[in-house]
């Protein structure tokens, strides 16, 4: 009973979206030129007091598409280095990793009853740019996010902590962050989900989220 709540719940939240935080790391800021060299998802779930959580985390690192530019400056920022051994091992395609994300995307959005993701980001605007291209680029037909909508964090995180820095942004909400940690796509993703719940579930406890259920279901407020 308590899963069918939470999944009833979910699906009315976003107007039938599925929340999906993503993070990548890329090789430039050109989504048409640069590549995507790392790129990780963190599904959402909700308990059956309407409270939002993350679910479940799928990271994969991503070998550069054939012709892709990777700008030095980025591999500095980001702390990637495209000879480790271990990353060579492990990298797929961009057609593999994407197929690798969106399976369990498509399943979690089945699950709680909605009918689409929609893709959560901090600077969301450029992670959305990104897998577009990519989408494009590897000729997938099933993109189970929404073409243009988004959740922007840093957005969000200035009207609701006055901070738009993700790092600053955990801080103000009680997050813990680890500088050291940061810039790598598992990371950013999971931090970036806890304080998009964070956000999500502060404004519910403030009222807003429980007057919403009440008009819907037609009570008084």
């Amino acid at each position: 009973m308590s899963e069918a709540i939470a999944r009833d719940l979910m699906a009315q939240r976003f107007r039938s979206f599925l929340p999906v935080v993503v993070d990548l790391e890329t090789g430039g800021f050109n989504p048409e030129r640069d590549a995507i060299l790392e790129i990780a998802a963190v599904t959402l779930t909700m308990d059956p007091d309407g409270n939002l959580l993350p679910d479940a985390t799928h990271a994969f690192h991503i070998e550069p598409f054939a012709g892709a530019n990777v700008e030095q400056s980025a591999l500095d920022f980001t702390g990637i280095k495209l000879d480790d051994p271990l990353r060579q091992r492990v990298a797929l395609s961009e057609t593999e990793a994407l197929n690798e994300i969106f399976r369990p995307v498509r399943k979690a959005i089945k699950a709680h009853g909605c009918t689409r993701a929609v893709l959560v980001g901090h600077n969301a605007a450029f992670d959305h740019g990104f897998l577009n291209a990519a989408v494009a680029r590897c000729g997938i037909k099933r993109n189970p996010f929404h073409p243009f909508s988004s959740f922007d964090t840093a957005s969000l995180a200035g009207l609701v902590y006055g901070q738009t820095v993700l790092a600053r942004a955990c801080q103000a909400a009680g997050i813990p962050f680890d500088n050291h940690e940061a810039h790598s796509a598992r990371y950013d993703t999971e931090r970036t989900a806890d304080l998009f719940c964070a956000m999500v579930n502060r404004y519910k406890d403030l009222g807003g989220w429980a007057l919403a259920q009440r008009e819907q279901n037609g009570e008084e407020a």
